[in-house]
């Protein structure tokens, strides 16, 4: 065990923090020797981040104290078993002044009782640090410093003696404060070597969203913006902003072929690996069809691939995929094919990014589909956030080598058609989809409208979904204003394919 005498960790060194996330974000975590704020309104987290980093240090065998003025050991105890945690080797010090006791031979009528309370209980927490001499140490809260000083410049001497007389020992410290008072927030930030702050959102439907932030580290390279968390059962969970440009390329130039040689000549051998393609067109059109036929083949290769689902659940897109012909169960169960189904207001941006993440570096999976963009828009409604997110996935995810399909739903089914969000310029290859009538049927056509890499063709062709799945026709040389959903017919004879009766008997 580490000797609590002694300091274990050089002057201002990293010191993790117990939640793995933010140590990424942190770049290896907390200054040691330093005093950090941690703040946040009541609910936000700040209480289970606190008690992670203690113990984590307790794991460590150093000396961690917690000091509270705002919560009871014995409600702390509650928070840790929750969790799952003990917090056996954490000490606990119930930091209650004399005059807020409630023994009768403490209270006192002369002075100002505010006076006595506040230079009793800064008394009182140094002597216990003084006692226990802690490697790690959390007081919560400041908020209670703050009421009792009543005013600003009280308060912030206050807090930089204590701030004082930690560095002197030593220890590095977690200031917790609940944001009672938003005009002292500026007066902690320049005390502090570091603040970090808890936010909780409460969106119109849906579950809470929680995020952070650091606002300042000093002389340390931080990864500022937001980053969504989660309260889970065992703590927070940080998932850190995803950055591109963090990611080096590591992907192969190879090619995603369907197997249907109509549609791999349409898209001049197939889809590449390392970049992004949109199907976009009206809703029903076979835009999440085309792409199962993209995965197929990979997955019969042996190569995983991750589909995340907003519009279907994953019972019924394995029942839809299997009368197709394209049965992808066995590849579920093996986990080879992993399916998230995903609920837009339960999981935030974050989260989403970082199932991604642990498919492609944890499961090596080289191709993803999203289903649909429309559904993403919807767990992220500001849409240039939403744009720019999707720039830091795309570029990722090419970086990493992975054939990206990006199903984009169109309102309407015939005639001016418009999408929710415009993503058709990030994109590498665009797969357009429209309904067309023609002889008294409803019918699809497929065209390829962008590809960056390699050659394609520009003709515009049937689709046809059946029992046995896709079927590409030829070229619909002899019509004109397909795109429009009412085309004229110039040829003579019919290119089209045969209709539905006429497949079955074939």
């Amino acid at each position: 065990m580490t000797d609590p005498t002694t300091t274990p960790h050089a002057d201002a060194a990293p010191i993790p923090t117990g939640v793995a996330g933010l140590d990424y974000i942190l770049e290896g975590g907390y200054a040691a020797h330093r005093a950090h704020l941690v703040e946040g309104r009541p609910g936000s987290g700040k209480t289970t981040l606190a008690l992670q980093f203690l113990l984590d240090g307790a794991k460590l065998g150093e000396r961690c104290l917690y000091i509270t003025l705002s919560e009871s050991r014995r409600e702390l105890l509650s928070v840790a078993g929750r969790h799952g945690w003990s917090l056996d080797g954490i000490e606990i010090f119930e930091l209650v002044p004399p005059e807020l006791s409630l023994d009768p031979t403490q209270q006192q009528s002369l002075v100002h009782s505010s006076d006595l309370e506040l230079g009793e209980t800064v008394r009182m927490a140094i002597a216990e640090i003084e006692r226990v001499r802690p490697h790690r140490v959390v007081f919560d809260s400041l908020s209670e410093i703050r009421l009792l000083s009543q005013g600003s410049l009280r308060y912030r001497r206050q807090v930089l003696a204590l701030r004082s007389f930690l560095l002197v020992h030593d220890t590095t410290a977690l200031l917790l404060d609940d944001l009672t008072a938003e005009q002292d927030d500026l007066n902690m930030h320049s005390l502090c070597h570091a603040v970090i702050r808890l936010e909780q959102l409460a969106p119109l439907y849906g579950g809470e969203r929680r995020r952070l932030r650091v606002i300042k580290m000093r002389g340390t390279h931080f990864r500022g913006g937001f980053h969504d968390f989660l309260i889970r059962s065992g703590g927070l969970v940080v998932f850190p902003r995803l950055v591109a440009a963090d990611h080096g390329a590591t992907g192969s130039h190879d090619s995603l072929a369907s197997g249907l040689d109509s549609l791999d000549a349409l898209l001049g051998g197939g889809l590449d690996y390392g970049t992004g393609t949109v199907l976009i067109g009206p809703s029903g059109v076979g835009k999440s069809t085309t792409a199962l036929a993209f995965l197929i083949p990979a997955l019969q290769r042996g190569e995983p691939a991750l589909i995340l689902s907003f519009d279907e659940t994953t019972g019924i897109l394995m029942r839809r995929a299997a009368g197709l012909g394209m049965d992808v169960a066995a590849f579920h169960d093996s986990g080879l094919l992993r399916i998230e189904q995903i609920d837009p207001a339960e999981v935030s941006p974050g989260e989403l990014v970082a199932m991604v993440r642990e498919a492609v570096e944890a499961q090596g999976v080289r191709a993803v589909l999203i289903d649909s963009l429309t559904g993403y828009h919807n767990a992220m409604p500001e849409e240039q956030h939403l744009l720019l997110q999707m720039h830091e996935i795309l570029t990722y995810l090419n970086q990493r080598g992975v054939a990206t399909m990006l199903v984009l739903a169109q309102h309407g089914l015939l005639g001016q058609m418009s999408a929710a969000v415009d993503l058709t310029y990030l994109s590498d290859t665009i797969l357009l989809f429209r309904f067309f009538e023609a002889g008294g049927h409803l019918r699809r056509a497929i065209s390829v409208v962008k590809k960056r890499v390699g050659p394609h063709e520009d003709t515009i062709r049937e689709l046809r979904i059946g029992p046995n799945g896709l079927r590409v026709g030829a070229p619909l040389a002899a019509f004109r204003g397909i795109l429009t959903g009412v085309p004229t017919y110039d040829g003579e004879g019919s290119r089209l394919l045969p209709d539905r009766d006429r497949d079955e008997r074939e």
